[in-house]
């Protein structure tokens, strides 16, 4: 195939994974044979029990957690509610009613503490996506229960300086949350060095399935349930476990952990070359800090192209991307992420986010470099508003 033909390129990772193959032949034999209830005292239940814990350790030991604080859910959305909704529950009743969060968290994250019900201070973000650590600090108060911080933005990539937050948050005695659903097989994570009490991630960002997630959560400050029932997860989470997907859970989160650095090296290469080149287009921005980014996270803004005919241009060339959050894309507002850091609507409207993945080719970018300045040459012929930008510079 020449390069000039059409070929089908996966570069939205950050939205979901694909299973991979060793993760599929884990998960398989709990979708046929092994299908036991795992709270049934028989041979058939206690293999799904058994094959539950082997999973909780491995995404203990991916984390530097011990397996007892390791609890599985449903997804990222689900850790993110129960872990701020459960220590509000536990901790308001003592007075401590207050959360700390930054302005560009993931829905999951910041819908929930706006629709708490307690009070709470969003900290801002610089032009980068970075979060002043000091900023986090001044916002703390007496009544304050806990803070959360994503540590790595899902729409342009920011990884922020966690252990430094933790550091803070633990100072003052205050309960530290990190969505890490991005970062997850990207950076290198021990909660213990990096001062985490709680963290969330989801298996379909490391090539697991939908629907399977976890908390991890220090035992002394396990949230108040979300879900009650029956004695699942230590009592604390009810509902009959995805065996499956937890099984599969273990699996990708082995696999995705393995050789963090190579992967990093590998990726951050292809990454470089897309940004590299794809700033060469007149009237384009990097969004996102040039240094503290993921790996495979790509985030440009294209002045005078509005971003859903550019991403339908885009699919009709076989490449599949987005403008931002996947849980966001049917939206037509511009991306509170990009509004954060300082972007006006028009230009946050033309942003383009490409995410790969170890499984991207050098051949896969190099299409993707062919594809792009075309496409944005022809949705600019067409826009008004790239006349009037064009008109200004004269």
């Amino acid at each position: 195939m020449s390069s000039s033909e059409k070929r089908f390129i996966y570069a939205d990772n950050a939205a979901t994974t694909r299973i991979s193959a060793d993760v599929l032949d884990a998960m398989m034999p709990y979708l046929t044979t092994e299908y036991g209830n795992p709270s049934s005292i028989y041979a058939l239940g206690r293999n799904s029990g058994f094959a539950i814990e082997e999973a909780r350790a491995k995404v203990a030991k991916a984390i530097g957690a011990k397996p007892g604080e390791i609890f599985f859910t449903s997804c990222g959305s689900e850790s993110d509610n129960w872990a701020i909704k459960g220590t509000l529950a536990r901790l308001a009743p003592k007075g401590k009613r207050h959360v700390v969060t930054s302005v560009f968290e993931h829905h999951a994250l910041l819908h929930t503490v706006q629709n708490c019900g307690y009070d709470y201070t969003l900290v801002e973000v610089d032009e980068q996506g970075l979060i002043d650590p000091q900023k986090v600090k001044a916002a703390i108060r007496e009544d304050t229960a806990i803070v959360s911080i994503m540590f790595a933005n899902n729409e342009i990539g920011t990884i922020q300086p966690i252990a430094e937050i933790g550091k803070i948050c633990h100072e003052a005695g205050v309960i530290f949350h990190t969505d890490a659903v991005q970062a997850i097989g990207n950076v290198e994570i021990d909660v213990n060095e990096m001062n985490i009490d709680m963290l969330s991630l989801s298996g379909h960002k490391i090539h697991a399935p939908k629907g399977v997630g976890a908390l991890f959560c220090r035992r002394s400050m396990i949230p108040k349930n979300l879900i009650d029932g029956g004695g699942q997860e230590g009592a604390h989470r009810a509902g009959t476990e995805n065996v499956a997907g937890i099984v599969a859970l273990g699996r990708a989160i082995e696999l995705a952990t393995a050789d963090i650095p190579k992967k990093v090296a590998r990726v951050s290469k292809l990454r470089d070359k897309l940004i590299g080149n794809i700033l060469k287009i007149e009237h384009t921005r990097l969004n996102g800090d040039p240094v503290q980014r993921l790996c495979g996270n790509v985030n440009i803004s294209f002045e005078g192209v509005e971003g859903e005919s550019l991403l339908l241009s885009l699919d009709n060339e076989g490449i599949c991307a987005s403008s931002g959050s996947a849980c966001t894309s049917g939206s037509l507002d511009p991306s509170h992420v990009l509004l954060s850091i300082g972007l006006t609507h028009e230009v946050a409207h033309g942003s383009l986010r490409l995410s790969i993945s170890e499984d991207t080719s050098g051949e896969d970018v190099d299409y993707i470099l062919e594809k792009i300045p075309p496409v944005i040459s022809r949705l600019r012929a067409m826009s008004p508003l790239w006349e009037r930008i064009k008109a200004a510079e004269k």
